[in-house]
């Protein structure tokens, strides 16, 4: 157990920490129960709210102070203690800011920020003055980074091989929860369930007390290590961080211990196949990391990057004060790779925090909303509210939301209303948004108005509306994600990044943060050096977390990092993906690999690598980022080939008697708009019919199974073909062709004789449903309800007198009730 210290000199009584530490370690899950290394500081000799010393000797010294010194030389972070007389160094003294410079540089990495001391200390739980290491870790990276003017454009990345390390025998999980379910699952029910299930009254992820077997089993999974598990993540939560502990902390944590160990003791080590070639193992933290190189963010104002992975808040990492942190709400969940998936739940600021957004731009007078998300369905509308400023469902400074294919950007100023209408929409016709991860980007400019990007490119979709100043925005507004202030017009989907810029991006900067991608990246290192017989020679990818459940595999390339090295005329043949110390059942695209390395062929990496192959693919995660062990394995490479056993040859399975299919189908969406263009000769190209067809597409029927036809189908059906059938009787010179024999001055108040019955019906008949078709209804039965529809119509008196236009009426309801009927729509 990691000791807590207290220092000597502290005035405060000992029996109330104790009763207060007591207090805390009782708490349930959603608090965070901090274990500082250092003392807490004294309660004097604090530094001065305002530097009073001598001013900086240089610009850059200028520069540290504002970007670095002012953030952390508060009494709530480093300022507490690293200032002089106290704890060295004093990188944050208060007495010369030309000395605090000094030391500040011997405590960061020039080249790599976030590799700097002073990020790895608070990250790794040092004084982090946030309830999350890694945001602390975040924020200081990006104060450094400020100071330092790294613009993450000019980032280089240098391939560091990890060590050599052949495949060792693994424990993997197995897909049969009985070892969990008699081991551990007792024991987190028992003590975990009031708060980690997803049906607690404050559900916090994992949900691991899950009374369902399955849904606790895979979500301790990446929580547990079978190897050692004492390094298990709820080991170390209950044991050294002491979250929730049922009786004595240390005790506790050997209960797990001993629970983890007896379902690994009975679990069988995965040894790699000798007859195998294999290259070196390497996990995911051993990997080079590829962090986003090329963003633009020089004048980003607010970021949120969802790396915290649990419990309820979301932190601004942008390093501009005040931060805007957010909290989480309703239905939540952490998603593996950094982000946060929303159903019917929200992150939200307080106003007090989000004013920072309205002083920033309003001073500006230009923004730009960029987001990385991945919306669940394309059904939702509202429109769903993806990123608002808000102060209710009808007044926000600005909105980005979803309707249906649409995004929608609201932005509210001197032209538009208190909700920021009218909106801009993405063309319908363009169905812009989609289900799957996408880059949004609104950007709002003064004199430009609003301008929609997806995926690194301009939608296209102009606004009508000019561009003004932004002195209607209202500064007691909050910020939030996922809903409205006021929990309506939830989104659904996945949030993996949100950024506030308060200039607007460029185009060729908007390109770039797309091209940058998100979440951590890494190049795993693949050492093959022993099998090709090439110095220091890798295997390299480019891998993710694609999300909760998968890592992302993509473009490889073969390398030497020895400068004189020739790879030329290596053959490399069935390249496979191995995890935990097996070959993966599943994405191995790689595997009809075939290719002789052709050391003259031009790179496309910033390596020097030889590329083979531009497609990715998808492994799914076992035990989590932290334990997962990769290789890769080979059919032949070089001189060297594998030795694969034949797959036995599956039984087949017995038949199976299925019930008996539908002999008659539907027509789908594209095939009814063309049968009824055809049948009403009206051109489906027709601006009004284009129109209604664009808007009713998605509740048309999508496939032509029978037992798939629903009634919001056939209202769709019933719908588009009344457009037809206005559009055919509007049109003078067409439905003089269709019907020429029908009068449509016909004054339908003295009814409609036999004759012009005809007139309407026998064109619809021949036209529609054909003769002498035996599938086809009969014409008698047809004929026979068309009349009665007329009939019914056309039922005028001195009471009820008919409009002159019901003739028309009428013909276009005779038309439409064929035309939308099974007649037509059964194949």
């Amino acid at each position: 157990m990691r000791p807590i210290n207290i220092r000597s000199t502290m005035s405060v009584p000992y029996l109330p920490i104790i009763l207060l530490i007591g207090v805390v370690l009782s708490a349930c899950g959603g608090g965070e129960t901090n274990v500082m290394e250092t003392p807490v500081p004294p309660p004097d000799n604090r530094p001065v709210q305002n530097y009073t010393g001598p001013a900086a000797s240089t610009d850059d010294v200028q520069d540290f102070k504002i970007n670095v010194w002012d953030n952390i030389a508060t009494t709530d972070k480093c300022g507490a203690c690293h200032i002089q007389n106290q704890q060295a160094p004093a990188f944050a003294r208060n007495d010369d800011i030309n000395e605090a410079y000094a030391l500040a540089n011997t405590l960061v990495n020039k080249t790599s920020p976030i590799d700097s001391l002073l990020v790895t200390k608070v990250a790794g739980g040092h004084n982090c003055w946030l309830s999350s290491n890694d945001a602390c870790g975040d924020l200081m990276a990006t104060w450094i980074g400020k100071w330092l003017d790294n613009d993450a454009s000019a980032t280089t990345i240098e391939l560091t091989p990890p060590a050599a390390r052949t495949v060792g025998a693994n424990k993997n999980f197995p897909q049969d929860s009985r070892l969990f379910a008699e081991n551990l699952h007792p024991l987190l029910q028992t003590y975990c369930s009031e708060c980690h299930r997803s049906n607690a009254a404050i559900p916090i992820s994992p949900y691991i007390g899950a009374e369902d077997l399955t849904e606790a089993y895979l979500a301790a999974i990446p929580k547990l290590n079978l190897d050692q598990p004492d390094d298990s993540r709820i080991v170390v939560r209950i044991s050294e961080e002491f979250h929730n502990c049922w009786t004595d902390c240390s005790q506790d944590g050997q209960t797990l211990i001993d629970s983890i160990q007896t379902m690994a003791d009975a679990i069988p080590n995965t040894e790699l196949d000798s007859n195998l070639v294999a290259s070196n193992a390497v996990s995911l933290v051993e990997g080079t990391l590829a962090s986003g190189g090329g963003r633009f963010e020089s004048d980003l104002i607010a970021k949120w990057e969802f790396k915290t992975g649990s419990g309820n808040t979301a932190f601004d990492t942008s390093g501009v004060s005040p931060a805007i942190n957010l909290t989480l709400s309703g239905s939540y969940d952490w998603v593996g790779g950094y982000g946060i998936q929303l159903q019917n739940g929200k992150a939200q600021a307080t106003t007090s925090t989000s004013k920072k957004l309205h002083d920033l731009i309003t001073a500006t007078g230009e923004f730009s909303i960029e987001a990385w998300v991945a919306p669940a369905n394309v059904t939702q509308e509202g429109p769903a509210r993806i990123v608002s400023y808000s102060g209710g469902d009808d007044r926000r400074n600005f909105m980005l939301g979803q309707t249906l294919y649409n995004y929608e950007a609201l932005v509210r100023h001197e032209n538009t209303d208190a909700n920021g209408e009218p909106s801009l929409s993405t063309a319908d016709a363009d169905e812009d948004l989609q289900a799957a991860l996408q880059h949004v980007v609104v950007n709002y400019s003064g004199n430009g108005a609003r301008r929609i990007y997806v995926n690194g490119e301009f939608t296209g979709d102009e606004d009508d509306i000019a561009g003004s100043l932004l002195n209607d925005w209202d500064d007691s507004f909050a910020f939030v994600l996922g809903s409205e202030v006021s929990s309506r017009y939830p989104f659904s989907g996945t949030i993996r990044m949100v950024a506030i810029h308060n200039r607007i991006l460029s185009d060729e900067q908007i390109l770039s943060n797309f091209d940058a991608g998100i979440g951590q990246k890494f190049y795993l290192m693949f050492g093959v050096s022993d099998i090709v017989n090439v110095a220091q020679s890798y295997v390299v990818y480019e891998v993710s977390q694609f999300d909760t459940y998968s890592y992302l595999f993509t473009q490889p390339f073969i390398i030497s990092l020895d400068e004189s090295a020739n790879l030329d005329g290596i053959e490399l043949r069935g390249m496979r993906i191995g995890i935990n110390g097996r070959e993966e059942k599943t994405g191995q695209v790689f595997a009809t690999m075939n290719t002789i390395i052709d050391g003259n062929r031009p790179t496309t990496n910033d390596f020097g690598g030889l590329p083979l192959s531009r497609q990715g693919t998808i492994i799914p995660v076992q035990k989590g980022p932290e334990l997962d062990e990769f290789f890769l394995s080979f059919d032949a490479l070089g001189d060297m080939q594998s030795i694969r056993s034949l797959a036995p040859v599956p039984i087949p399975a017995a038949p199976q008697d299925i019930p008996r299919q539908a002999e008659i189908g539907i027509r789908h969406f594209a095939e009814i708009n063309a049968s009824m263009s055809a049948l009403s000769s009206v051109s489906s190209q027709q601006t009004d019919v284009l129109a209604t067809y664009n808007q009713l597409r998605q509740q048309l029927p999508s496939v032509t199974g029978i037992s798939s036809f629903l009634t919001s189908n056939q209202m769709a059906i019933t719908q588009l073909a009344i457009k037809y059938c206005d559009a055919l009787v509007e049109d003078s010179p067409l439905r003089s062709a269709y019907f020429p024999n029908m009068d449509f001055t016909h004054d339908a108040n003295n009814g409609f004789n036999s004759a012009t019955k005809d007139n309407i019906v026998l064109p619809l008949l021949t036209n529609m449903l054909g003769e002498g078709i035996q599938t086809q209804p009969a014409n008698d039965a047809v004929r026979s309800e068309l009349d009665s529809l007329i009939n019914r119509l056309s039922r005028c008196s001195q009471s009820n007198s008919c409009h002159s236009s019901t003739t028309s009426t009428v013909v276009k309801a005779s038309c439409a009730a064929i035309l939308g009927s099974a007649a037509v729509t059964i194949q």
